[in-house]
């Protein structure tokens, strides 16, 4: 009988030790072959000095957080500010009363449940009218930690990862609140579903729907996802109800373009005529958005480098690499240099619309 028992306990622990050997085994083979790996270890690291950074400490989170929080921006990288935003006046004063008030108005908006900021709010027109921009100085101004959401973070090669990152989106977002999770162009992520869905992505959009609705359902969450998009009709009509706040950005008109231009090329060293004539330059600039008027902008300041290297190009052996001046030393941007650049770029922009 003491035999028997022997050679049972010896059999339980082999068995015991081959299970622990196989797991041990196993695992080290799956991070092996896992392509991935090392730049999740950095992306948490990143995370983590991230989050010192900002004023995060002594909350825990999980791995998947983790890997959420590398895509969160650091307010001293947002340097935007509602003056370097021109020509949409109406709809920033919008969202200022829409979203920023009743973060910073708590005690005057939570009294009611229809004082209740919108848990979504969706920025939607043509790409390069400044969509980003004002969801940057949204977040700044509100006093918003900005999580910059890219859906490569949600996508993993194992089978349910993609949704326990999904989970882990608003997890985060409620420990760091107050939060704005932003997601640009959100058309291409939540897009509408249809019959061809891989069931992963399938089981991750309504995963990310149904932690949404917990938002909802929170008076005193102070978590909202604002989405950016040019193609509004993509979206998913389940995301449309889910983002009751809307706001139009849209091409600039003549007054708009012209308070662009003049924000652009403000701090630049441009001939007086230049703001004398802006309204000028905004009139054959029509169709333009605001990245489109700052590239006219970077295209007339490269005549005047082109310009001052040709003039000084035997004094340097024509090496572009040379100390040959400084930004002091470049003629001022003149009216024809922006009127020249217009009109080359515009070909692109009729190509684009």
């Amino acid at each position: 009988m003491p035999d028997n028992r022997a050679r049972y306990f010896s059999a339980a622990l082999q068995v015991l030790l081959l299970g622990t050997f196989t797991y041990y085994g196993v695992k080290w083979l799956m991070d092996a072959l896992d392509p991935t790996k090392k730049s999740r270890l950095a992306a948490q690291k990143q995370a983590e000095q991230l989050l010192k950074k900002i004023g995060v400490e002594g909350v825990q989170l999980s791995e998947y957080e983790l890997a959420i929080a590398a895509d969160l921006v650091d307010p001293l990288s947002m340097p935007v500010e509602w003056t370097q935003i021109g020509g949409l006046r109406e709809t920033i004063e919008e969202v200022k009363e829409t979203v920023i008030l009743p973060f910073k108005q708590r005690d005057i908006f939570e009294g009611s449940a229809l004082l209740s900021p919108p848990k979504g709010v969706l920025l939607y027109g043509p790409p390069g009218c400044g969509k980003t921009m004002i969801a940057k100085a949204t977040a700044k101004e509100a006093g918003c930690r900005f999580l910059n959401l890219q859906v490569s973070s949600l996508t993993d090669k194992w089978y349910g990862e993609s949704q326990k990152l999904a989970a882990a989106v608003f997890s985060l977002a409620v420990k760091l609140q107050p939060c704005i999770v932003f997601i640009d162009e959100i058309d291409s992520f939540l897009r509408a579903r249809d019959k061809n869905d891989h069931e992963a992505t399938a089981m991750m959009k309504a995963q990310f729907m149904s932690l949404w609705d917990g938002l909802l359902t929170d008076r005193n969450c102070q978590v909202i996802v604002m989405g950016a998009t040019n193609r509004p009709q993509d979206v998913d009509k389940a995301i449309m109800r889910r983002m009751p706040a809307s706001f139009h950005v849209g091409l600039p008109d003549e007054k708009q373009r012209e308070e662009i231009l003049r924000i652009i090329l403000g701090e630049e060293n441009v001939d007086n005529e230049v703001f004398l004539n802006l309204y000028e330059l905004a009139c054959i600039t029509n169709g333009f958005s605001g990245s489109d008027l700052r590239e006219v902008c970077r295209t007339a300041a490269m005549s005047c480098v082109r310009d001052y290297l040709r003039e000084h190009s035997n004094e340097s052996n024509s090496s572009l690499g040379s100390d040959i001046g400084s930004y002091a030393a470049l003629r001022p941007i003149t009216m024809s240099d922006l009127s020249n650049a217009a009109l080359r770029y515009s070909t692109s922009v009729a190509m684009k619309s």
